[in-house]
C-alpha cells in the first residue's frame, strides 16, 4: 500500500524560504505526474506546481519565479522549494501523485501540511 508522507511546513517571515517534500512509500509499479495543491481558508484548492515523469514543470502564475518543484526519482520524492514568501501564500499544501499498481492511474493525495507567512 503506498503512502504519502509530507513535511517541511511552518511559519516564515514575508521574504523568507521553505522547502516542502512528500515522500512516497509502499509497493509501486510507475509514478508519473507529482504536484503541490494547496488550499487557503475559504478557497478552492488550486495547483501550485506539477512536474511530470520527464521532468517536465508548469505552475501557477502567481508563483513563478518564487517556486521550484523537483522530484528524486529513486527517492519516490517530490519538492517544492518556495523562496520570496508571501502571505498571499499562506495556505495547506497538499502533495499528489499519479500512480498505479494495475489498470488505469490514480492519484493519491498527502494529507498536507500549513504553509503560513505572516509578518
Amino acid at each position: 500500500q503506498v503512502q504519502l508522507v509530507e513535511s517541511g511546513g511552518g511559519l516564515v517571515q514575508p521574504g523568507g524560504s521553505l522547502r516542502l517534500s512528500c515522500a512516497a512509500s509502499g509497493t509501486i509499479f510507475s509514478i508519473n505526474t507529482m504536484g503541490w495543491y494547496r488550499q487557503a481558508p475559504g478557497k478552492q484548492r488550486e495547483l501550485v506546481a506539477a512536474i511530470t515523469s520527464g521532468g517536465s514543470t508548469n505552475y501557477a502564475d502567481s508563483v513563478k519565479g518564487r517556486f521550484t518543484i523537483s522530484r528524486d526519482n529513486a527517492k519516490n520524492t517530490v519538492y517544492l522549494q518556495m523562496n520570496s514568501l508571501k502571505p498571499e501564500d499562506t495556505a495547506v499544501y497538499y502533495c499528489k501523485v499519479r500512480t498505479r499498481v494495475v489498470g488505469p492511474w490514480y492519484d493519491l493525495w498527502g494529507q498536507g501540511t500549513q504553509v503560513t507567512v505572516s509578518s
